[in-house]
């Protein structure tokens, strides 16, 4: 499958600042992409987007799809006498990451290209090359001669992405920043596209999951659904580094279901959500896999505890090097976790 056409939207959806509280450039693009398809499109107070199917008949059930805007990012902390900017990390960014990236501030005044200083190799000691510099031992450097003329490009708070570029490799995977969770996106979008269900479906945007879970835990309650699926990328174990007992997903086997995260403090998905998905893609011959996992928690954890519960799954899209500038992930295993959501949605009486 030639996949093409997809790729120009998922490319824009990466290429597209919006890290944790500036997601508002992400929700225009899925607004756009739903306009002729949403009944309805309304904006919250925190910036979450809800994009409203109605279903073909009034006694379906309402199914919420959750897939999280913002990316991980640094904003604007100090500057310095000598026009030197101090950063903080927004999400969970390790510091190794950091040394010598490019960088994009977006101020007020326009985009401001940057990059993330070092001490040279040559005035290095040999004990500190084997340290990892913590990031509020570095600086932005924008080239500005003090720090008046850097106050008159950048100011406190300003948020920061990276400077990257989009790229497609062989066999349908591509490499980009911001996958998690623009992938997500994606396929939210997708899915309201295609479905044809007697369920009203809800495609939410939801904001501020990378700091938090914030956004999901607003638009659940508001809209209580009878079910949800949190969207969202996971480990792909596939390359040298990482034993296969660590992270078993692995890229081009299909989307994963999360069972467990966190080891249980996130979310257990419950039998009636575990046996809708697994048995809908043995019907459907979507391949599938399945995840134990001891990381991080995804939209699901907060909106699963909403009220008096709501029964929800989390689809990943298996994901290399996620956090990073440079992640990579198959467009097969996108469509396939399209064509799931979209069969079991299509399933619900």
């Amino acid at each position: 499958m030639s996949f093409e056409k997809e790729i120009k939207l998922v490319e824009e959806l990466c290429m597209t600042p919006g890290i944790s509280g500036f997601e508002e450039n992400i929700a225009e693009i899925i607004k756009r992409e739903l306009k002729d398809v949403a009944d309805e499109i309304e904006t919250d107070a925190m910036g979450n987007v809800i994009a409203t199917k109605k279903g073909s008949s009034k006694k379906g059930p309402k199914v919420m799809l959750a897939a999280h805007m913002d990316e991980i990012g640094l904003m604007v902390r100090y500057i310095d006498d000598n026009g030197f900017i101090r950063f903080s990390t927004i999400g969970g960014i390790n510091d190794q990451l950091l040394m010598n990236q490019t960088v994009v501030i977006h101020s007020k005044n326009g985009d401001v290209t940057g990059v993330i200083g070092s001490k040279p190799l040559h005035v290095t000691k040999p004990e500190e090359r084997k340290k990892v510099v913590p990031y509020d031992e570095m600086f932005i450097d924008i080239g500005a001669k003090d720090k008046e003329q850097c106050e008159e490009m950048v100011s406190i708070g300003d948020p920061i992405t990276f400077k990257t570029w989009f790229e497609a490799f062989p066999n349908d995977l591509i490499m980009c920043k911001a996958l998690d969770n623009r992938l997500g996106c994606y396929v939210m979008i997708e899915v309201l596209k295609r479905i044809d269900s007697k369920a009203t479906v809800y495609g939410v945007g939801t904001t501020q999951e990378e700091v938090g879970l914030k956004g999901a835990k607003v638009t659940s309650y508001k809209l209580n659904p009878d079910m949800a699926f949190a969207l969202d990328v996971t480990l792909s174990g596939d390359h040298p580094g990482i034993k296969p007992d660590e992270a078993p997903v692995v890229i081009g086997k299909g989307p994963a279901f999360i069972l467990i995260d966190a080891n249980g403090r996130g979310i257990m998905t419950p039998k009636i959500i575990r046996d809708l998905l697994i048995n809908t893609s043995e019907k459907e011959e979507i391949p599938y896999q399945l995840e134990v996992s001891g990381g991080g928690t995804t939209d699901g954890t907060a909106i699963h505890l909403t009220r008096e519960g709501i029964p929800t799954g989390v689809l990943s899209v298996p994901t290399r090097y996620i956090h990073t500038t440079v992640s990579v992930a198959s467009m097969e295993d996108v469509e396939n976790t399209i064509k799931l959501i979209v069969a079991v949605i299509n399933s619900l009486e």
